[in-house]
């Protein structure tokens, strides 16, 4: 069975859906609001590289098997989109609007190259200003190059890091957390057949980073959702390299 499936299945023993499809909603597709019987509220906004193996799903499943707070998760997330897309299409805008949320985290593409940059600087302050307005965290979920521009993982780490300071915000360091789980082990698949996309392990690896920093924790010894136990532990270490890089110290 492809371990993208194992991971879904995995998933669906906290969740009804591990969607690869673009979504918008929660859980079955429920309205993009804030349930304020949840004590965590997070909105995810971004493209396939949230929604490809449903990033938001696993982050849910790491909270609810590690007996963490109430979390909801709710994601806006449209193939190729960029923060200005979804502030021109307007469905996140109107979602942030609605009080309540905890924590947004927005993603787009690697952001390398020097006009990307530029884009994302000014799309997620843009996105910010409204985030800080409705009470929210902003965060930035850090992603990665494609195989072919392998050469350019340091330009994104750096994107992400200096969108993150811009906006007085969190950074989830995925793409990080990658080049670290492969210094341990340089054959790990944590990108998908297409060279781009997450597989089911990278996406295990950027949900950690994600639970890690809004719950101010470590990632090791979160649940390992059906991945083998040494290299569930290999992603934690790995994550927990890649966010006290960013944040000095989690708790233990």
């Amino acid at each position: 069975m492809p371990f993208v499936l194992q991971l879904c299945l995995a998933v669906l023993a906290f969740l009804p859906a591990c969607s690869l499809e673009p979504t918008e909603g929660g859980p079955n597709g429920a309205e993009v609001a804030p349930d304020l019987t949840a004590e965590f509220r997070i909105l995810f906004i971004g493209n396939s590289l949230t929604y490809v193996n449903d990033l938001p799903a696993v982050v849910k499943a790491l909270t609810t098997g590690a007996g963490l707070p109430n979390t909801q998760v709710a994601t806006i997330a449209y193939p190729d989109y960029a923060l200005e897309d979804h502030w021109n299409q307007g469905n996140a805008r109107a979602a942030v609007a609605k009080d309540g949320w905890t924590h947004v985290i927005m993603q787009q593409g690697p952001s390398a190259l020097a006009e990307s940059r530029v884009n994302l600087l000014q799309w997620s302050n843009t996105f910010a200003e409204q985030i800080k307005a409705h009470g929210a965290m902003p965060g930035m979920y850090m992603v990665w190059p494609s195989t072919e521009r392998n050469f350019d993982f340091d330009r994104v780490s750096e994107s992400y890091r200096l969108a993150a300071e811009e906006i007085g915000g969190q950074l989830y360091p995925a793409g990080d957390a990658w080049r670290a789980a492969w210094r341990r082990n340089p054959g790990l698949a944590l990108y998908g057949g297409d060279g781009f996309h997450p597989s089911g392990l990278g996406t295990y690896a950027a949900a950690l980073t994600i639970v890690a920093v809004v719950f101010d924790r470590t990632p090791v010894g979160l649940p390992a959702l059906g991945i083998p136990a040494a290299t569930a532990q290999l992603l934690q270490e790995s994550a927990l390299e890649a966010v006290s890089q960013v944040q000095g110290s989690v708790k233990r």
